[in-house]
């Protein structure tokens, strides 16, 4: 539920699929843009995230339903999303890439309520993730738990925006973006690093 998340999954795409051919292993981290306010929107923050989503569109392509988006009463709360793409990677992990994807075209393109449980369900078993066991381990204490500790994880690190990619070796951490880039800024960044990764 972030826009330039959103705005960046094609070049999200492009850079695992580069990763995954060079052999490495990838983790998605939840950085928990918008959580716990559980408050409605209100009509200025409405508009003001309205006119960010334009701009997301016109820079990247991505399409955006306007039309009824972020309707009255709307609590703009990104944790049940989250938990959803947490839940997804204990239980089935390559499942969870595929779970981003349709959260974010339910949630942006087709103005659907990602943050209701059921819509969730629904896209997590279209990801194939198993239904019942996803809906079970959902709301369950240890989720709810995970998914903190990747907020908490990603807060440690001071990382505020999104997207941003990490790579890691050795146990030291490179940033390879904050924020949105084209993939050709990206792709080559990777490649450089990938090449370097496989002379150690």
């Amino acid at each position: 539920m972030c826009s330039w998340c959103w705005g960046f999954a094609p070049v999200a795409k492009a850079l695992v699929e580069q990763a995954q051919a060079a052999g490495v292993e990838l983790h998605l981290v939840v950085g928990g843009l918008r959580t716990g306010s559980g408050s409605a929107l209100e009509p200025t923050t409405r508009r003001y995230i309205l006119e960010h989503w334009q701009a997301v569109t016109e820079a990247t392509g991505q399409p955006f339903k306007f039309d009824g988006a972020l309707p009255d009463g709307f609590v703009y709360d990104t944790e049940p999303a989250c938990r959803a793409i947490v839940t997804a990677r204990s239980l089935a992990p390559d499942c969870a890439w595929t779970l981003v994807g349709l959260i974010q075209q339910a949630f942006y393109a087709e103005g659907r309520d990602v943050t209701q449980a059921s819509v969730l369900v629904e896209l997590a078993e279209k990801a194939g993730v198993p239904r019942i066991e996803f809906a079970a381990l959902f709301d369950h204490a240890d989720q709810h738990k995970a998914t903190q500790a990747d907020f908490s994880w990603v807060q440690d690190l001071g990382i505020a925006g999104f997207p941003t990619l990490l790579a890691e070796r050795n146990g030291q951490l490179a940033l390879l973006t904050n924020g949105y880039q084209p993939l050709s800024e990206l792709s080559p960044l990777l490649g450089r690093w990938l090449e370097r990764a496989a002379c150690v």
